[in-house]
């Protein structure tokens, strides 16, 4: 037996983005974003309303970063998406982030938040609200990767947006080996 939830947009998982911007002034803004994801190598896109505050300074800027959000920071994550940029002026103080210029786009790095992906804008449809954005560069926190320089998730402790409960999962737990594990039924 199942249970019918309709049409909606319920999917595990839904990584939490922070969306991070210059506004035109130069002060950082970010906001929380749990619709996206990559849709070509690279390549990433995102469903983001023309109303946004970060939205409208990715389009004047031509650029943005994705952090991914992680347990640490959850409160801090959260707050970026339920505040206003259009209404709080400094979103990115009062959640206690503090941001670096990137190295290869218009658009600040927050440094508390591991893994970034740096990103030139695309295009992006205000009708369909689409945003899409090549990607540039992934920079890694040095403090996320093990003693061989790869990147350790238990470190970078990613979240998950739950839609069916509204909360926030952590993501930390390693289960299979991707490209290997299914060749035992080949």
């Amino acid at each position: 037996m199942r249970k019918n939830f309709g049409a909606k947009p319920y999917t595990y998982p839904k990584p939490v983005f922070i969306i991070a911007s210059y506004g035109e002034d130069g002060t950082p803004d970010a906001m929380n974003a749990a619709w996206g994801g990559i849709s070509e190598g690279n390549e990433i896109s995102m469903c983001m309303s023309a109303g946004h505050k970060t939205t409208k300074n990715i389009l004047a800027k031509k650029a943005f970063t994705i952090s991914m959000a992680d347990a640490e920071h959850v409160v801090a994550c959260d707050y970026v998406g339920i505040a206003s940029g259009n209404k709080v002026p400094d979103k990115i103080k009062t959640a206690g982030f503090t941001v670096t210029k990137s190295e290869f786009v218009d658009a600040p790095i927050i440094n508390e938040l591991a893994v970034c992906v740096e990103c030139k804008l695309k295009s992006y449809d205000e009708k369909t609200c689409r945003l899409v954005g090549e990607i540039v560069n992934v920079s890694v926190d040095e403090n996320a990767l093990d003693a061989n320089g790869n990147v350790d998730v238990a470190k970078v402790a990613p979240i998950s947006f739950d839609p069916f409960n509204n909360q926030y999962v952590k993501m930390t737990e390693v289960v299979g080996n991707a490209f290997s594990d299914g060749k035992q039924l080949m």
